[in-house]
């Protein structure tokens, strides 16, 4: 059992250190090199994690540079997360070098990957959309999980990353991706009942608006994002930082009472 868990069916013990909650933690956080995955695998390191992550398009070298001046391990991949074999191969290489099982997975990898009116979608996009968010989730939880010496131990945290999108469709263009971020609500929900006999927890951190990021930098012209921050009570857009505070609680030991839950962090732009 990892530094810091607790048995099923237990209270959680509090951090000798609560400035350094995830104290003796090892975290992967998948798609990192940028945005909210660079902000997660950072606060995560702050919070006193040691932080493996993964990257496809933007170099993560200056992210594990971060983790480790803060006097944390860190290590970085280049992986496609919808290649079993090499997220296979990835995870095992992670666990080789944190040393151990990895305490908290962080599925961050995804986007939009383009916007497309469904009449007008090939079918290739509508599977690399759902590779991306949904499939990517499966394959990484599902190797670390089973890796060989270094499964995910009990009171493990899993949280993936949603999307506004999933409870409200999206914008225009974005069926696929609304598609796939509402299965990855439902992948976090069905995991959570499986793993919560063994106190591992699995919940789901759902952004709205959050600037600063290349998902809107790319797909949302400058109009619909003023239109995003006009329609949020808050006022202003989201950063990676808020949502990074927010997959914080959940893998630490503050969180650990909550479970298939899909926590929104969009300035109010979505009630339930």
């Amino acid at each position: 059992m990892a530094a810091g868990t607790t048995p099923t069916g237990t209270t959680p013990t509090t951090p000798a250190d609560p400035a350094l909650p995830l104290a003796g933690r090892r975290a992967l956080v998948t798609g990192a090199g940028t945005g909210i995955g660079r902000a997660v695998a950072v606060r995560l390191a702050r919070a006193g994690a040691d932080v493996a992550v993964t990257y496809r398009t933007h170099d993560a070298a200056d992210v594990v540079a971060e983790v480790e001046a803060l006097g944390r391990r860190g290590v970085a991949y280049a992986l496609d997360a919808t290649d079993a074999a090499a997220v296979d191969d990835v995870v095992a290489r992670a666990v080789g070098d944190l040393g151990g099982g990895i305490d908290v997975l962080v599925n961050n990898a995804g986007g939009l990957v383009g916007r497309r009116p469904l009449a007008e979608m090939p079918e290739d996009h509508w599977r690399a959309v759902l590779d991306v968010n949904l499939t990517s989730a499966f394959l990484v939880t599902r190797a670390v999980l089973r890796a060989d010496g270094g499964a995910m131990p009990d009171g493990g945290r899993v949280v993936t990353i949603g999307s506004l999108a999933a409870q409200n469709g999206g914008g225009a263009g974005a069926v696929a991706y609304a598609a796939a971020k509402a299965g990855v609500d439902g992948f976090t929900r069905a995991l959570a009942k499986e793993l919560g006999p063994r106190g591992v927890t699995v919940n789901c951190v759902a952004p709205g608006f959050i600037g600063d990021t290349p998902f809107h930098e790319r797909f949302t012209p400058e109009a619909g994002q003023r239109a995003a921050v006009a329609g949020t009570p808050l006022g202003r857009a989201g950063t990676p930082d808020d949502v990074a505070e927010a997959v914080l609680f959940l893998a630490s030991p503050a969180g650990s009472f909550s479970t298939g839950t899909v926590l929104d962090v969009n300035g109010g732009a979505w009630f339930h």
